[in-house]
């Protein structure tokens, strides 16, 4: 029997975990088995792990294969997997050797000819991987920004497959430009000064800013209460690093791409006929955010249409 193993991030709603991936190659019939509560995605890597593994030139074993995911009792969602699959396989059939995956957290999903793309919850994977003392994670070349904005962690990106084993082998990655960690600063579209009269109104939104208070806006339609609600982050302090680091995390679990840190607070504002679900997030196996969660430390506005 030969061994192999690698490190990923199982990803439950915004909770990450750290998860490690085994590979067993042993005499049996040619089959590959993935164990370890994998959803349909997680199942259907066997494919892709195939297909990419053959157009960078090397074999797939004609034995059993088996992939546990420990710990075994969480749930394991999502493609962001691949990555990790194939180089705990790779690792049991002496193609690369296992000192370089020993500290290494891998994210990405393989597309058939090799591709790596970009997957959805890499910043928190990122987070969770530097909270648990990896020091090097490798991820998509597209998401080397986002993976940048943790501090502390040694950041390689792959294109494909074939570079993914260079690295793994030894050779040199190949670098790729990112946005730097402290993006400029974001441009407030909306601006309190865009609203004529309506002093009182006015008013009550700088108190419930300046005291972070809920607050109530009542009138007839066309008045101007979304026009006052829409500027109520522009009165708001720029978010800190944590706060800035929350509100990222959610957005890239949301898979709505990330080019820096977001520093201004955010605005979420459903449909007044969305779902509960919509509201507070929800889905099978892997849950997702919803309006409420998008508003973290932000402003979520709430309307009601008679």
């Amino acid at each position: 029997m030969r061994l192999g193993g690698a490190a990923s991030v199982g990803l439950v709603g915004l909770e990450a975990t750290i998860v490690e991936v085994e590979v067993a190659v042993v005499s049996g019939l040619p089959r590959t088995v993935i164990v370890g509560l994998p959803d349909a995605a997680l199942n259907e890597a066997r494919e892709r792990c195939r297909a990419a593994i053959a157009q960078v030139g090397l074999p797939w074993p004609a034995q059993l294969v088996t992939v546990n995911l420990s710990p075994a009792t969480l749930p394991k969602a999502g493609s962001h997997y691949d990555l990790a699959i194939v180089s705990a396989l790779l690792s049991a059939m002496e193609e690369v050797p296992p000192g370089r995956l020993a500290q290494s957290v891998l994210l990405g999903e393989l597309a058939l000819d090799g591709r790596v793309r970009p997957v959805r919850g890499l910043l928190p994977a990122v987070l969770a991987a530097a909270r648990e003392g990896y020091g090097h994670v490798i991820v998509p070349a597209d998401q080397v920004g986002e993976a940048r904005l943790v501090e502390d962690v040694e950041v390689v990106g792959v294109s494909c497959l074939a570079e993914l084993v260079g690295v793994l082998r030894g050779a040199a990655p190949v670098v790729y430009e990112a946005e730097g960690r402290t993006p400029p600063p974001e441009v407030r579209s909306v601006d309190m000064a865009d609203v004529a009269g309506q002093l009182e109104a006015r008013w009550a939104v700088e108190v419930a800013a300046a005291g972070g208070h809920h607050l109530f806006l009542k009138g007839p339609p066309g008045v101007g209460k979304t026009l006052l609600a829409e500027r109520l982050p522009g009165l708001l302090p720029e978010l800190g690093q944590a706060e800035a680091l929350e509100v990222s995390a959610i957005r890239s679990v949301c898979g709505l791409g990330l080019d820096g840190l977001v520093s201004v607070p955010p605005f979420s504002a459903p449909h007044h006929s969305a779902s509960v679900a919509a509201l507070v997030g929800g889905g099978s196996r892997m849950a997702m955010p919803g309006a409420v969660s998008l508003a973290h430390h932000g402003v979520l506005f709430l309307y009601k249409v008679r």
